[in-house]
């Protein structure tokens, strides 16, 4: 019997999850999210108070009927994320993708951003690894911290800085363990303290 989830899909829980952690009440902000799929993240965003969500996925067909039908999403498919840019600029990005690197789609989310604005994007290990250090598709959990250092290097050498992490509660495709991080830009080092941030979770957890 499948695990009963309050959203359309289990994603949603990893973003509860992280939502949670880092103390971030999304109620009234305008949200993007990366690689929505059925909109388990787009779910989660308008269940927690979010005014409005682009729904971003390189896919057709495949989001929630009640989420597409929802007034507060905006569904963006056939859509890459990489190229993307909103018609407003976002108080929140949310990212969930596969097959590409932080490194590369984070660059697009911070085309979506107002000044201020706040990421929370989900790394999956397994897709930042060398291909040689997977085995049948999973990284070993002995390779887990050295991918994720190299990942974290990267992030803030692209300008942002990590205020929080967590480990996913739901694992990834084929068991692979993933992690939520929170990401405001140097660049507005001054203005990312939002007003409805509950608490700075800055040290790495998980």
């Amino acid at each position: 019997m499948a695990e009963e989830t309050p959203y359309v899909s289990r994603a949603g829980l990893k973003l509860e999850a992280a939502l949670r952690a880092f103390g971030i009440d999304v109620s009234g902000f305008v949200c993007c999210d990366f690689g929505s799929h059925t909109g388990g993240f787009v779910d989660c965003l308008l269940q927690h108070g979010a005014a409005r969500v682009y729904a971003v996925e390189p896919g057709y067909g495949v989001l929630d009927y009640n989420l597409r039908r929802d007034p507060r999403v905006v569904v963006c498919e056939r859509t890459n994320a990489l190229r993307y840019i909103p018609p407003e600029r976002c108080d929140l990005v949310t990212i969930d993708v596969g097959w590409t690197q932080q490194r590369l789609i984070l660059p697009a989310a911070r085309r979506c951003l107002k000044p201020g604005g706040h990421v929370i994007t989900l790394v999956k290990p397994q897709y930042e690894a060398p291909k040689e250090m997977l085995v049948t598709g999973l990284l070993p959990p002995a390779r887990l911290a050295p991918v994720l250092g190299a990942c974290r290097a990267e992030i803030e050498q692209l300008g942002w800085s990590i205020r929080g992490q967590i480990e996913s509660p739901i694992r990834g495709h084929g068991g692979n363990t993933e992690y939520v991080l929170w990401l405001s830009s140097k660049e507005n080092a001054t203005e990312t303290r939002s007003p409805h941030q509950k608490a700075d979770s800055s040290k790495p957890a998980g």
